[in-house]
């Protein structure tokens, strides 16, 4: 092949496929109940490693297809949060069909974000893939519709957020070094049921307290108002936290409304429990 084709195929196919990256939750308050039947809510969150892989490209027979592999993707083709992405800004710039193949990596029902980070790296992928010029305030605003979460993985920075999750703040937080492990029972928590079981708190976090220094002290600094009613519901989830704990967490904690838990260590653990490996376990060094 010529070797200019050969570049130009390589950058081209880059223009097609990214990897939506999940989040973890460092503490979640739910403020109170709206009018609009959403709630305000304040955490932290912190993107991770963890992604999966999203390739778009044109449909040269006009013809949308979605395809998934890896982790099995329920629901309907056009009830899927990149199909729904899709349309929207589709609609939004007349555009043409295309193909979308996810693979699935990031467990659903886990409390990390994943259908919200490929619906808002589709956003991300189409506008590369078709060339036009889109804001990041666009960006944002079609996000906060597909989402309360999405539009975190717009900037995909570590953010304070508030209202139902789309008001972001970014801060200064850097956890660089240190060694996260997350652990995923067998449990698809609902994130509507969640919400049903929360008597909101009205308690704010106390984001300025929060800093790289003072990890330790993040577990009575630092709470989330599902861990009770989850862990009521699901004793499992308290008893993967408080191992995390056992094996040397600085801070354990449920991320989001669950069921995944993470743990945060100064060093890689050398004392997980073995029947994690039952379980979905995911670890790195942030």
């Amino acid at each position: 092949m010529d070797v200019y084709l050969h570049n130009w195929f390589q950058v081209s196919y880059r223009k097609m496929i990214n990897f939506p990256h999940a989040k973890i939750n460092l503490g979640l308050k739910v403020i109170r109940k709206r009018s609009d039947g959403f709630h305000d809510i304040e955490t932290i969150l912190y993107p991770i490693g963890l992604s999966d892989a999203l390739e778009i490209v044109p449909a040269k027979d006009g013809v949308f297809e979605f395809q998934s592999t890896g982790i099995p993707v329920l629901g309907s083709v056009e009830g899927n949060l990149c199909v729904k992405a899709f349309r929207l800004i589709q609609q939004r710039y007349k555009l043409p069909e295309v193909k979308i193949h996810l693979h699935k990596i990031i467990p659903a029902g886990a409390g990390l974000g994943g259908g919200s980070s490929d619906a808002a790296f589709t956003l991300k992928l189409v506008s590369r893939i078709f060339s036009f010029r889109i804001s990041e305030d666009e960006l944002l605003d079609m996000a906060s519709v597909l989402g309360s979460d999405c539009s975190f993985y717009i900037e995909g920075m570590p953010a304070f957020c508030t209202g139902r999750g789309e008001v972001l703040q970014n801060i200064s937080l850097n956890l660089a070094g240190w060694h996260l492990v997350i652990v995923m029972p067998g449990i698809l928590v609902s994130t509507l049921w969640a919400y049903q079981q929360i008597v909101p708190s009205g308690e704010s976090l106390p984001v300025s307290e929060i800093n790289s220094e003072n990890v330790e002290k993040w577990k009575t600094l630092l709470t989330n108002d599902f861990e009770n009613p989850v862990m009521h519901q699901y004793p499992v989830i308290r008893d993967l936290r408080d191992k995390l704990l056992i094996a040397g967490a600085e801070y354990a904690a449920m991320s989001g409304s669950g069921s995944s838990v993470i743990g945060l260590f100064k060093k890689k653990p050398d004392n997980l429990p073995e029947k994690f490996n039952q379980m979905f376990v995911w670890q790195e060094v942030l």
